[in-house]
């Protein structure tokens, strides 16, 4: 089990820390080869709901790091398919539905998740742990926004035109699928943390394309009704959404205990935004990593010395590692960001 010393909690809670802690979104997967080679002949969902793979794949970028936290191998769609929801994971276009959810009937129909569905994501979880020692384990899930846009689009759909419809058009329906989201969400950070992550991620990918009025009104109440509902764990919550430089105070006022910010927006101001009173996670922009080296570390230099003036910092990236990233890139990144002395 992790030890609740380490650099990561500390920056979390906000407390000391004796190294600068750093881990990166999608640091598991296709920029590592030996990802690759452990995954083929093997589809996504398939590799997320087998225990031992999932364990493996969450540990082999700590182990080639040494990053502050591993964060467990799964997809935002599992708890979706574990509930009963026709859909798969297709390579190179991403999570398609057999049949999109877009009226009353359809909600209607939605079926509950039963938590023993979960077994093999307990599983998981628990090797992970096992393996990662006293580095912590963080689970994630989608927020319900960015989940139902899955459902309502039946595929990825950059400008959402079906969920914006419903949302117009039918704003109970609407309503009534996030907060059946939101209930499955919920279900499934909870036995992350049961099963041994020691701080949870809500990831709202798509609530940038919202103005702050839909946000607040109609988005809002459901992820802090996820938040709420896994309140009594007693484990750091990380709410991050991209584009989301209008709606910073918003995701906080939902319930998060620290807010990950893309990079669209400077931490020293995000932390003006948010009043100086919550930990930050992020924010080095991402393409970055492909260019030279002389530009990355200055860029992230000055990423560390913009998250000095909240009230704890963790090192990630402004969004998910590209998958054509090189692995020794991110290895010396993690080494530089360590180099630099904490300021507590």
């Amino acid at each position: 089990m992790s030890q609740p010393t380490s650099p990561l909690l500390a920056a979390y809670r906000g407390q000391p820390v004796t190294r600068r802690p750093v881990w990166f979104m999608r640091q598991a997967g296709r920029s590592l080869p030996e990802y690759r080679a452990l995954r083929e002949g093997t589809s996504m969902l398939e590799a997320c709901l087998t225990p031992e793979l999932a364990a493996e794949i969450t540990v082999q970028p700590v182990r080639r790091h040494d990053v502050d936290a591993g964060i467990f191998f799964s997809d935002i769609v599992v708890p979706l398919r574990l509930a009963g929801i026709g859909v798969e994971i297709v390579p190179g276009v991403g999570p398609v539905l057999d049949s999109p959810i877009r009226s009353a009937a359809d909600v209607a129909a939605l079926p509950e998740l039963d938590p023993d569905a979960l077994a093999p994501v307990r599983a998981g979880v628990a090797g992970a742990v096992a393996e990662l020692g006293a580095t912590p384990l963080i689970g994630f899930a989608g927020a319900p926004f960015t989940l139902a846009s899955y459902l309502i689009e039946g595929r990825p759909n950059r400008d959402l035109p079906a969920t914006k419809a419903l949302l117009a058009e039918d704003p109970e329906t609407f309503n009534r699928l996030l907060g059946w989201v939101a209930g499955i969400t919920a279900t499934f950070l909870r036995a992350q943390v049961e099963a041994g992550a020691v701080a949870l991620q809500l990831f709202d990918s798509w609530v940038g394309r919202l103005s702050p009025a839909e946000y607040r009104i109609n988005v809002q109440p459901h992820s802090a009704a996820v938040f709420a509902a896994i309140a009594d764990l007693g484990v750091p919550r990380v709410h991050f959404g991209t584009a989301t430089a209008n709606l910073l105070p918003d995701l906080l006022a939902a319930g998060a205990d620290v807010i990950g910010v893309a990079s669209d927006l400077g931490l020293d101001q995000a932390n003006q935004l948010l009043g100086g009173a919550v930990p930050l996670q992020g924010n080095l922009d991402p393409a970055l990593l492909s260019g030279d080296w002389a530009t990355l570390e200055a860029a992230t230099r000055d990423v560390v010395a913009r998250g000095a003036a909240a009230p704890g910092h963790v090192f990630n990236l402004g969004h998910g590692v590209p998958p054509d990233t090189n692995p020794d890139v991110l290895t010396r990144l993690v080494e530089l960001v360590h180099s630099i002395p904490p300021e507590h």
